[in-house]
């Protein structure tokens, strides 16, 4: 997974004008940014292997090789972009695995909620060890909605005290600190404290004590 830096981002399209158009959406977005987009679809599996993408947003209506075929044959994750809005393509795209479908065509502004909802994704993935039900049905609705819609669950009362608890300190705040003051155990304290890091509730900040080992500490977000 991409730790650092950009997610860079693979447009496959036999149009070379859509591919440069998707191009330009991708990099508008901060922390994002667009490879040259890929018009012959033989090619992919060898460019994503020697350049390695974050994300390939991939159409489904190709020459030679159908987008279906390419997202079984590439390991990497995939977002289909198409205009093939059939019941069974959708389906046949889900079912080979695409984390998301978007129907062309579309404006800058609709990519941009699947790309931040992806990326959501992957940090709340990042920031995880083990997952535990309700964990993993928020990266569902992370990678629909990017968790911000009125559709999305509300959070459990343990983690909405965590929350609080940090929101209501005067600096930033040690996992042993937050479970004294939840009155929960400490793993139960640092699985929602690293939820909400991924989620971007909270803010995670490296303290380094006099042994040299790195305490983390959490905070509000900062405006």
């Amino acid at each position: 997974m991409n730790t650092h830096g950009d997610y860079r981002v693979m447009i496959v399209d036999d149009d070379f004008r859509v591919g440069e158009l998707h191009a330009s959406m991708v990099e508008e977005l901060p922390g994002f940014t667009a490879l040259e987009p890929v018009q012959d679809p033989r090619t992919v599996p060898k460019i994503v292997a020697s350049q390695h993408p974050d994300l390939v947003l991939l159409d489904l209506y190709l020459p030679h090789v159908s987008g279906v075929e390419l997202l079984n044959a590439i390991d990497v994750d995939v977002i289909m972009v198409s205009a093939a809005s059939e019941p069974e393509n959708i389906h046949a795209a889900m079912r080979g695995g695409a984390l998301g479908f978007v129907i062309k065509p579309f404006e800058a502004k609709d990519l941009h909620a699947r790309l931040k909802g992806w990326a959501r994704y992957r940090r709340q993935l990042q920031a995880s060890t083990n997952l535990d039900q309700a964990a993993v049905d928020r990266l569902y609705r992370t990678l629909l909605v990017g968790d911000d819609s009125p559709g999305a669950a509300a959070a459990p009362p343990t983690e909405q005290a965590v929350l609080a608890c940090v929101q209501e300190a005067k600096e930033p705040l040690s996992v042993a600190q937050v479970a004294e003051a939840v009155g929960i155990a400490r793993a139960t304290a640092q699985r929602y404290l690293a939820s909400l890091v991924a989620s971007e509730a909270l803010e995670l900040q490296l303290s380094y004590g006099t042994r040299g080992r790195p305490e983390h500490r959490y905070l509000t977000v900062r405006g």
